[in-house]
């Protein structure tokens, strides 16, 4: 009885850290690209800034980072890196973050394909999402890890290449990829390209009833169904765990889960395993600390 009297109030509270989620998570950073890239990382308004902001990931390499709980930002993949031997600036020819060095202290210049969270959110919840609003540059895959089984967990992303069939007029070309010649490196979104209200929901545009899809938009949607495709595309794009560890692969390893024309997922269920399995992620996880610190505590209690 005194046992009981001694570890209850500690089960409670264990209990009472593991329902509101304010744990840290740890996003792993993997590379599957033939090629380097640069991730960059910007928080957002109020929250920690994470460290480092920008770093080096080669092919086949993964990076953990360390995220505090209530943390809110975004990440992306820079590509075509370089330090000029001169006057020692870094800068990328896409997402380039315009801080003249390896860590960024600002978000990706457009077109980027980016991946934004924010943890502990309304009801407890990480609110993730994978989004093409500012264009696309290579494809990311995020895939959360030991979930509690609130939200609906589920692995999103646009894991297809859009540079090849990108439209002509959203093309952004350049010189600068080192393997010569003029190559589409990325792929503008409608507003970056055009500057128009009604693509960039902005002006008499800036309301869900205003600002509609549009051929473009319909183009990145239709490709990565599961990405935000525009400004409002957030019915079919947003997504929610609870006390998960994330996983953002660039380049994510072909799945049958995704269909040879356009790269659509299939479907749920089955599909989204095979393209974490594919992947190289784990679809299981080991026990939160504070899982196993509750049993633990009644494996006491019952001695």
């Amino acid at each position: 009885m005194e046992k009981a009297q001694v570890f209850l109030p500690l089960l409670g509270l264990c209990f009472i850290f593991l329902i509101s989620g304010v744990s840290s998570a740890t996003f792993t950073l993997v590379n599957q690209c033939s090629y380097t890239v640069w991730p960059g990382i910007l928080s957002g308004a109020g929250t920690t800034q994470l460290s480092p902001t920008g770093f080096q990931l080669n092919p086949g390499q993964s990076i953990p980072v360390s995220v505090p709980a209530g943390w809110s930002g975004r990440l992306w993949g820079r590509t075509f890196c370089s330090q000029d031997s001169t006057t020692g600036k870094f800068t990328c020819v896409t997402g380039d973050c315009g801080s003249g060095a390896l860590e960024c202290t600002g978000g990706a210049a457009p077109p980027a394909t980016l991946a934004e969270f924010t943890l502990n959110g309304a009801g407890g919840l990480d609110f993730y999402d994978v989004s093409l609003v500012d264009g696309y540059n290579l494809p990311v895959l995020v895939t959360p890890q030991g979930g509690t089984g609130a939200g609906d967990c589920t692995a999103t992303g646009c894991v297809v290449d859009l540079n090849g069939p990108c439209p002509a007029e959203l093309k952004l070309m350049s010189t600068g990829t080192g393997r010569g010649g003029d190559e589409c490196v990325a792929c503008k979104s409608a507003c970056e390209a055009f500057g128009d209200p009604k693509y960039c929901c902005s002006g008499s545009f800036a309301t869900p009833d205003t600002c509609k899809p549009s051929d473009y938009s319909e183009f990145f949607k239709s490709s990565c169904p599961r990405a935000y495709s525009y400004a409002y595309d957030d019915g079919t794009s947003t997504f929610t765990c609870a006390s998960a560890d994330y996983v953002i692969t660039f380049c994510p390893a072909p799945s049958t889960s995704v269909k040879s024309l356009g790269g659509q997922y299939a479907g749920g269920g089955s599909n989204v395993s095979s393209l974490m399995s594919s992947s190289g992620i784990s679809t299981s996880a080991p026990l939160p600390f504070l899982t196993s610190l509750m049993i633990s505590t009644v494996a006491v209690l019952l001695q």
